[in-house]
């Protein structure tokens, strides 16, 4: 018999119409006082209770001497109390209990790429719900060249953006790219390796850890720091480039018959002839070619070690140079500061 509806708020907000009992609607009062019907209210915020399990507050009946505290009203069950299950939401299972999403992971999975989230289960106080729940966990992810991807590609743009990568932005994790990450990590005074784990990333955030060799130089100008292997273009007294550079070895040469020494001298120079394109001398090739003392110039190269290999000139990438080749023009000031010190010491 059916002498009742019960209103339930579920899902989206969408009601639900339960029928129920009359067995269930009221509670027979004791001492022939007249029954009492009894109703369960759907509340905001029924089914997150505090124990995060989507418990919903127990509903209580009018007791005796009129007074509204007796024990949780309940069904009909075996041996005349059959507990009725508390109602839960419409979770997987038909339990309804998904874990809460914390806010702090929330932010972190859209501001930190160099994290990939997975599912494992977790104990002690950071465990969500108990020692067999899911709990989401970031493990730090490292780009390596030959990776393809969005971060890849993400990680490209954030470096043209900060004027370190002049490449294409493919989502290949090329040798320009590599070259790219040199000049992120030299200016950030990190050791310069190909792998891009979390400390790249945050560098991206950060100001680089760049000093003036020439305080009160020109407003544009050519900065070269032999000791860090490092180029620095400034535009208006603002640094807007950093490359990756290979200088002199400091070393004595002999090629068909002709000797030097693999130096790039230290001074203040101006640009005094440029060579656009690839050129061809004894010594090798040359791309985009900015002469500022002798035949020594700063130049695009293929060969670019993390070690001075050069016979004088200053090497950079052949994508950063076509963009130092667009700014850089006769007269311009180049200025070389520093010394050669062994790989990996900056």
């Amino acid at each position: 018999m059916v002498s009742g509806i019960v209103v339930l708020a579920v899902g989206c907000g969408l009601p639900l119409l339960v029928p129920v009992p009359a067995l269930a609607l009221a509670e027979e009062a004791p001492s022939g006082r007249e029954a009492v019907p009894v109703s369960r209210r759907a509340t905001p915020g029924d089914g997150e209770g505090p124990d995060r399990r989507g418990a919903s507050p127990s509903v209580r009946g009018t007791g005796p001497a009129g007074r509204a505290d007796t024990p949780p009203f309940r069904g009909m069950g075996p041996a005349g109390r059959g507990e009725t299950p508390v109602v839960r939401g419409t979770g997987p299972i038909g339990r309804g209990e998904s874990p809460p999403v914390r806010e702090e992971e929330v932010v972190a999975r859209d501001e930190d790429p160099a994290l990939r989230w997975e599912e494992r289960p977790t104990v002690g106080d950071d465990a969500l719900t108990g020692p067999d729940e899911p709990s989401t966990v970031a493990k730090p992810v490292v780009l390596k060249p030959g990776d393809r991807g969005e971060l890849v590609k993400m990680l490209q743009r954030r470096m043209r953006d900060g004027g370190y990568y002049f490449g294409k932005v493919g989502g290949v994790y090329d040798e320009q790219t590599k070259f790219g990450v040199y000049a992120v990590q030299k200016a950030h005074r990190l050791t310069p390796k190909g792998a891009v784990g979390s400390e790249v990333w945050r560098a991206l955030d950060r100001k680089p850890k760049v000093h003036p060799l020439v305080p009160n130089g020109a407003a544009d100008r050519v900065e070269v720091n032999l000791t860090r292997q490092l180029l620095t273009l400034y535009r208006d007294r603002r640094p807007v480039l950093y490359a990756h550079i290979s200088t002199g070895a400091e070393v004595r040469w002999c090629h068909q018959g002709r000797c030097g020494d693999a130096v790039t001298p230290v001074g203040d120079f101006k640009v005094t002839r440029r060579a656009p394109g690839w050129t061809k001398g004894d010594l090798g090739a040359m791309f985009n070619s900015l002469y500022f003392v002798g035949g020594i110039a700063l130049h695009g190269a293929t060969r670019l070690p993390l070690h001075p290999a050069s016979h004088g000139c200053v090497r950079m990438p052949v994508e950063t140079s076509k963009r130092v080749y667009q700014l850089v023009g006769i007269g311009h000031p180049v200025h070389v500061r520093g010394k050669v010190t062994p790989p990996g010491i900056f």
